[in-house]
């Protein structure tokens, strides 16, 4: 579209967004990644998933030669007004101070991002503070979403920014020479949010997708529960679009990241996901933009219940299960390096020939 060669996150309507369209990953692209593994010694599929997940980048770059070397996290930061039902151990100074760590290179997704050559680019869509955060890249919506058992999150205006926002990251990204990019998050409260728009998006009860978040206990998971459930009757969110459940419950994190998984899918980016807020958005952003999945790559399967049916309505399948719940970012950096691993026996190419020994052969 257009009106995406221009910078968008501050006056994208939402009229624009619903004519989006996307054309999917290059199948023959696709295909030859997986002809060129099949050609390398070792046993037919012997690297499992990662031979389709690297074909299936191959396929969103539409190039069979896979470059991934430059990579980013894109992290947004905000602030949930659910908090003020107590719905969290933490208060909202906890956004601001990981954002400052963030900003300062010191946070866990920067320091696992630097010692897997990853760059990390933390954006204030939505922190309860004013002023700069040294960075930190400034696309501040507003200072945090409102409290959503009171009044809806935010208007659908706010929304539609803030999901333009993910766009445009994306589209910098890429201009900057980034070849993949990952989805991370900071913002208390978001496992609310993130719980009340999966339980929306996907017509559960608020129990079969409401998890503990950062450790809640029993008093305080009953009471997220509620919150949630009374919320969604509230709104009357059971077969709402997902730009009015977004606004309803959802949090400006989660719009931004449905903008850069919509991003991913309009300028043919990799975006690897992190966990059960990134997934999230993730099917908030297929919902809006049908095709968006094609262009994203799990990661991890976290501790959050929700998990399970998102992978599902995602047709999606994480590849680390190690009960990460650390967010960040963490988990999708962690699948960078071992993206990185497949590639450097992709991009080697020893072939049968070269061992001399006679290739396998494919039966089905």
């Amino acid at each position: 579209m257009e009106c995406l060669e221009k910078p968008v996150w501050n006056n994208y309507t939402g009229e624009e967004l619903n004519q989006l369209k996307v054309t999917g990953p290059d199948e023959a692209a696709r295909k030859r990644v997986l002809k060129n593994w099949d050609g390398i010694a070792k046993p037919i599929e012997g690297m499992g998933r990662f031979e389709t997940l690297t074909a299936q980048i191959g396929g969103i770059i539409g190039d069979h030669r896979i470059n991934i070397a430059r990579k980013a996290v894109i992290i947004m930061c905000a602030d949930n007004g659910i908090v003020e039902e107590r719905i969290s151990q933490s208060g909202q100074e906890v956004t601001a101070a990981v954002a400052e760590s963030m900003g300062a290179k010191r946070s866990s997704v920067c320091r696992m991002a630097a010692a897997v050559g990853a760059d990390t680019v933390p954006v204030d869509i939505g922190i309860n503070r004013s002023g700069p955060i040294q960075g930190v890249l400034d696309r501040k919506i507003r200072r945090g979403t409102r409290n959503f058992r009171r009044e809806p999150a935010m208007t659908e205006e706010e929304t539609v920014h803030a999901i333009a926002v993910g766009i445009d990251m994306v589209s910098a990204c890429r201009a900057k020479g980034y070849q993949i990019l990952a989805t991370g998050e900071m913002g208390i409260g978001n496992t609310t949010t993130s719980s009340a728009v999966a339980a929306a998006l996907m017509g559960c009860r608020a129990e079969a997708v409401t998890g503990r978040g950062a450790g809640l206990g029993d008093d305080g998971l009953i009471r997220k529960r509620r919150v949630i459930g009374e919320a969604i009757e509230k709104y009357d969110l059971k077969n709402a679009s997902p730009i009015r459940v977004l606004a309803a419950v959802g949090g400006l994190d989660i719009a931004g990241l449905a903008g850069v998984c919509i991003g991913g899918a309009v300028f043919h980016v990799p975006i690897v996901l992190d966990g059960v807020i990134s997934m999230t958005a993730a099917l908030a952003a297929e919902r809006l933009v049908p095709g968006t999945k094609a262009f994203l790559l799990p990661s991890h399967k976290g501790k959050e219940p929700a998990v399970e049916k998102l992978m599902k309505a995602l047709e999606l399948e994480p590849v680390i299960d190690a009960g990460l719940a650390l967010g960040e970012g963490t988990g999708a950096v962690m699948m960078f390096s071992l993206l990185d691993l497949a590639l450097s026996i992709y991009n080697g190419r020893t072939t049968f020939s070269d061992i001399q020994v006679a290739q396998y052969r494919r039966f089905s």
